[in-house]
């Protein structure tokens, strides 16, 4: 089985600079044109998952109305959730906390930013969705920067913190293979 792991497109504008994880927003002007061209890309698939979030579930309609395909929603596909950093600037969020930012990273089993997740509960939740995917031959699942570098990371058998390294571009699609 193909699983497509597919970043959304830019967000708005206004939240350029900004902690958006779990905070829910449509897309950029470019974000929308990059829709359109990812849309008339994407090789056939079998099934759709999204995360819920209007940056994603936008994109899963499109694809699903083009090819025909069905659509489910599933959370566990989610951005992280940042508690209190949500919807903040990171200069603020670094202004107030300094180099504890850099706890995603070095203690990323077990840093909650700003209260909120830790990697160890992203690595969890997105595992288990993981598991849940339709078997067909090729499913899309459309999600966020964060679960895809986590799944990856999982996958390659390296640790959380190595996860940085494995962030998509907006628009970007990783293929695994299950």
């Amino acid at each position: 089985m193909t699983v497509l792991l597919l970043r959304h497109p830019p967000v708005a504008l206004a939240w350029k600079g900004r902690c958006y994880g779990r905070s829910d927003m449509g897309w950029s002007r470019a974000g929308r044109a990059m829709a359109r061209r990812i849309v008339g890309e994407l090789p056939p698939v079998d099934a759709i998952v999204h995360s819920g979030a209007l940056r994603t579930s936008r994109l899963a309609a499109m694809v699903a109305q083009a090819q025909g395909v069905p659509v489910s929603a599933d959370p566990r596909w989610l951005e992280r959730d940042f508690g209190a950093w949500e919807g903040r600037g990171w200069n603020a969020i670094w202004r107030e906390s300094g180099a504890a930012m850099d706890r995603m990273m070095t203690e990323a089993e077990t840093y909650r930013p700003g209260g909120g997740e830790t990697g160890r509960d992203v690595a969890d939740r997105v595992q288990a969705a993981w598991d849940a995917l339709p078997y067909v031959a090729t499913v899309l699942v459309v999600a966020h920067g964060g679960p895809i570098a986590t799944l990856h990371t999982l996958r390659a058998g390296q640790p959380l913190a190595g996860a940085v390294d494995f962030i998509p571009a907006c628009g970007e699609v990783v293929t695994l293979q299950r």
